[in-house]
């Protein structure tokens, strides 16, 4: 009885918004990794500028718990809809963990597959942001969900490959002990940037499976 009481009830859907411009804001943080990776001496803007990206989609994911909370009939299930943010959110707070380490540390020169991994990001991001409105026609856009999440899968194994060939190329090309330690934390940082875009991913494809 409740189930039809249910499906006769509108559902908010403002929450397919806030996933798109909390995607769009990971983007342009994304672009501005992507810019800093290539070094010189607007790094430290960058890092502001990442930060500042950071805190709002921290904005976008408190306005979706809010939503939650005050919502009765949600589009899609609330463990979903917190686990998608959380991962989402999640990526661009590691954005800006790296972002922090390089102001710390006040680099300004980065490797050539740190430059490749941050575009790499980039392309994850901009997956991020075409998949995601797609959520709100689930059974119509199945198909192009599942070809993306398998990209950005694709995109964080080539972020494997370069993360284990830049650190090995450290080693043997780096003398001084505490820079090597410095590269292989950004390389390391890189890396959990784009586990985190896997994670967008798995979640989408979770939903997915769950509603189609």
């Amino acid at each position: 009885m409740f189930g039809w009481f249910q499906a006769l009830m509108p559902k908010e859907e403002r929450f397919f918004d806030l996933f798109t411009r909390h995607a769009q804001v990971t983007l342009a943080a994304a672009e501005a990794l992507a810019s800093l990776l290539r070094g010189g001496d607007d790094v430290p803007q960058y890092c502001r500028d990442i930060t500042k990206r950071e805190n709002e989609a921290d904005e976008i994911a408190r306005e979706v718990l809010t939503a939650l909370r005050r919502t009765f009939i949600t589009p899609l299930d609330r463990g979903d809809i917190k686990d998608l943010m959380t991962s989402m959110d999640d990526a661009i707070d590691q954005m800006n963990q790296t972002a922090k380490l390089i102001a710390l540390f006040e680099l300004r020169t980065f490797e050539p597959p740190m430059q490749e991994m941050g575009e790499i990001i980039v392309r994850a991001a901009k997956l991020n942001v075409a998949a995601v409105p797609l959520l709100s026609s689930l059974a119509k856009a199945s198909g192009r969900l599942h070809g993306m999440t398998e990209e950005i899968i694709r995109l964080e194994e080539q972020v494997d490959q370069l993360h284990a060939q830049g650190r090995k190329d450290l080693f043997l090309a780096q003398k001084d002990a505490i820079a090597f330690v410095i590269g292989t934390e950004v390389y390391e940082h890189l890396e959990s940037v784009m586990d985190r875009f896997e994670d967008v991913a798995n979640e989408i494809s979770g939903i997915v499976i769950e509603n189609v």
